[in-house]
């Protein structure tokens, strides 16, 4: 695992299907993370199964205070709702979430990876901008629903 910034009672692991609800919970209270269909617990659970020791969580104690799921489609590697508790900002925890989950996909040879920012989150633009990442101009997200 990534190193973590300094301080006793935080620990990052792999996230688990049981931490789904405190995940959802913190993500439903952070700004910038839009929640929608595709994230009921059947799907989030998928994922997971999908992409075994990618996403991964933070602890304070026994608290959860921080959350990315992470996958990839065996190119690209994808960072979804990435979140830290606002009590728990400022402390290098995202920055520790992002730095693992890189650190695992590359470890399976995946050489890039992809983050969606909704339109107008000016400080999610620049938290991943700060970490390196780079808009795009020359793409544009399109999306289509599958006849399921």
């Amino acid at each position: 695992m990534a190193e973590m910034p300094e301080a006793d009672d935080f620990a990052l692991r792999s996230m688990r299907p049981a931490d789904l609800p405190a995940v959802v919970a913190l993500w439903s209270a952070t700004p910038g993370v839009v929640l929608n269909e595709s994230d009921t617990p059947d799907a989030l659970l998928a994922y997971l199964q999908r992409n075994p020791s990618l996403s991964v969580v933070i602890e304070d104690g026994a608290v959860l205070v921080g959350a990315a799921l992470v996958g990839h489609d065996g190119r690209r590697g994808w960072l979804h709702h990435v979140a830290v508790a606002a009590s728990h900002r400022g402390q290098g925890l995202g920055r520790a979430l992002v730095r693992q989950a890189l650190v695992a996909l590359a470890a399976q040879n995946i050489p890039k990876c992809n983050v969606f920012v909704v339109a107008g989150n000016a400080a999610g633009q620049a938290f991943w901008e700060h970490l390196g990442f780079a808009a795009r101009s020359d793409l544009i997200a399109l999306q289509r629903r599958t006849p399921v």
